[in-house]
């Protein structure tokens, strides 16, 4: 196995995750899932697996919407999606073409779907999910990676009434079909954009029925295990392959991502290797002005997704918490916030806090302290911030 950092991993490289992969099972049994994680967890790897390796009693159908901006452009991904797996069958989505032929009055032959259909979106959304399952015995499963970013896309293009009624007729079509399963993914959390989706007159949560489950790091002995398949597929040369690989796991909080990265730094340097040589890789990758590890979305997000007032009351207490050399009680938290800065707003800090821990940055311990949720991150926050 070669070291791959951002790159596709085939479904028969994907390590650690038979377990959590069961589970999902499982529960889409019952009903659809929403995977929310940090960023480089691996999420598109597990549903990618999932879908090679899907039973024979489902139809599993990914697509990557990230860079989806106009609710026409995802309902023609999903039209051509349906059209794909109706093909082998000798069949058509018939119900969403015949309504083409209406709408335009000639026969639908190009790939991409005429801007007329623009205003219609919703029926032919209908249609065509419609037409899948007619002639599905099956239980069908659309595995949507980055639902979040294209929620967000559409509503800085067509307006947030528009995202939320994707999230509505999706909701609407999860009831009407029984057979039928979602599984959202995103690195931004979607409650970000339901929040900011239901502000005025959208009250409602449209994946109230959707099981929310969160993608973590490896268990140690599978990053472990990653980190020394790794190295060995790399030839990498030291005289304690082991210790190296438990000196990687440990460095990089057992993330996936990261231990491909470091692996991949090693067969760069070349010569032998030992745990003092992994400590410096991480540090220099840590310090590096190109962000080769892309850390600093956890900064410049907050200002993309948390509301004007919320975003320095997150970074102050990011700041604050990075510094701390233990977890922090909510009142120890909030006098340090308020020797920054001059306010009595509690309710503000412990939404902000919420926020925080639903995004990955902190976790609260079972005694109700808080501290960052992964070491390594509080030190690149530390170094990023010129904290001390």
């Amino acid at each position: 196995m070669k070291a791959n950092p951002g790159g596709q991993i085939p479904p028969s490289e994907v390590v650690g995750r038979d377990k959590l992969i069961g589970e999902l099972w499982r529960i889409l049994e019952r009903q659809s899932v929403v995977i929310c994680s940090e960023r480089r967890m691996g999420k598109t790897c597990v549903i990618k697996k999932m879908v090679a390796e899907a039973p024979e009693d489902k139809l599993a159908i990914y697509r990557d919407l990230e860079g989806v901006r106009t609710s026409l452009e995802f309902v023609e991904l999903v039209f051509h999606d349906v059209e794909g797996h109706l093909g082998p069958t000798k069949r058509l989505a018939e119900r969403a073409r015949r309504f083409l032929k209406e709408l335009g009055g000639v026969e639908f032959k190009d790939f991409k779907l005429p801007e007329f259909v623009a205003p219609h979106w919703k029926t032919m959304l209908t249609s065509t999910i419609e037409d899948l399952m007619e002639h599905q015995e099956k239980t069908v499963i659309f595995f949507w990676d980055e639902v979040p970013y294209m929620l967000h896309n559409i509503k800085q293009n067509k307006g947030k009434d528009t995202a939320m009624e994707i999230l509505d007729v999706l909701h609407s079509l999860r009831h009407t079909y029984p057979n039928l399963r979602m599984v959202f993914t995103g690195s931004i959390g979607l409650h970000h954009v339901i929040r900011s989706l239901r502000r005025g007159e959208h009250p409602g949560d449209p994946t109230n029925d959707m099981y929310s489950m969160d993608l973590p790091p490896f268990k140690f002995p599978d990053a472990e295990m990653l980190a020394l398949q790794l190295l060995e597929g790399e030839e990498v040369r030291s005289d304690d392959m082991q210790g190296v690989a438990r000196a990687i796991a440990q460095a990089v909080d057992c993330i996936p991502y990261y231990i491909h990265h470091v692996v991949d730094q090693i067969k760069r340097q070349g010569g032998p290797v030992n745990a003092e040589t992994v400590k410096e890789i991480v540090v220099s990758c840590l310090v590096d002005s190109n962000d080769i590890w892309h850390l600093r979305h956890y900064h410049d997000r907050l200002k993309e997704y948390y509301e004007h007032d919320e975003v320095q009351f997150a970074l102050d207490l990011l700041d604050i918490l990075a510094t701390s050399e233990h977890p922090l009680k909510f009142d120890e938290l909030f006098n340090l916030l308020k020797s920054r800065k001059p306010t009595e707003d509690r309710e503000m800090t412990r939404q902000v806090l919420t926020y925080l821990e639903s995004d990955h940055y902190i976790l609260r311990n079972p005694d109700g302290t808080y501290r960052f949720r992964f070491p390594l991150i509080q030190r690149w926050w530390k170094i990023y911030r010129g904290l001390t």
